[in-house]
């Protein structure tokens, strides 16, 4: 049985790297409340800045804690996948199929277009942060920790996987809460499916694998479509 002490140190573990991912949101938020006026662009779009920033911070976290994570079995991989793909098909049908507007207004990196070099850093920088550290970050909380410590505080005691109702659903609504509003109704069906992937798999690198995929092809049809609100 772990002592409080590897109880603490895997709370840390889980709960450090989403927590920083979360600040770099704020400080995006905060910059533009209070210097968006500015008229630069580094303090209008703290965006273009930020986010490479958070990236990097969050995988340096992963790396320092990458041994306290375990992602269980390989073998739900292809479920995994289809899973990822079928969240992809429903995050951008409200465009595709039922009119909705496009989404163009967002991180767009052809504002550096006339710098090579600067382009090519930020829309890789971007695929990083989406493919590799969002889902990392992601799932480890929410699914790896959240859904487990919902059922007891001593989460890694819990078997991963683990249904409760309270568990389950607590996780699929805060994970739609830190989206944007109108994007609630596709992020709960996207909790639960990642829930339930966790369920049916009992392997939290299902649901990272699934989240990487629908981001990657997320980000293809992003680049493909120039709808930059969907990154």
């Amino acid at each position: 049985m772990n002592s409080p002490m590897d109880d603490r140190k895997a709370l840390v573990a889980y709960v450090t790297p989403f927590a920083l991912f979360m600040l770099g949101l704020a400080l995006v938020e905060g910059i533009q409340k209070f210097a968006g006026k500015s008229g630069h662009l580094l303090l209008a779009e703290p965006m273009y800045w930020v986010f490479p920033l958070q990236a990097l911070v969050c995988a340096v976290a992963l790396i320092v804690f990458w041994k306290s994570y375990d992602f269980g079995s390989q073998r739900p991989i292809p479920l995994a996948i289809a899973a990822g793909l079928a969240v992809f098909a429903l995050w951008i049908s409200p465009q595709l199929f039922f009119g909705q507007p496009k989404r163009l207004d967002g991180f767009n990196p052809e504002i550096f277009a006339g710098a090579p070099g600067l382009y090519w850093c930020t829309v890789l920088s971007r695929f990083l942060r989406l493919v590799v550290v969002v889902p990392l970050v992601e799932e480890i909380f929410w699914r790896g920790f959240l859904q487990r410590y919902l059922i007891d505080e001593r989460f890694q005691t819990v078997p991963f996987g683990k249904y409760t109702p309270l568990s389950f659903w607590g996780v699929a609504v805060g994970f739609t809460l830190i989206h944007s509003m109108p994007d609630w109704p596709a992020a709960l069906l996207t909790g639960a499916i990642y829930g339930w992937l966790a369920v049916r798999t009992k392997s939290l690198l299902a649901p990272v694998v699934a989240h990487a995929v629908t981001n990657l092809a997320l980000g293809g049809y992003i680049m493909a479509t120039k709808q930059w609100g969907f990154w």
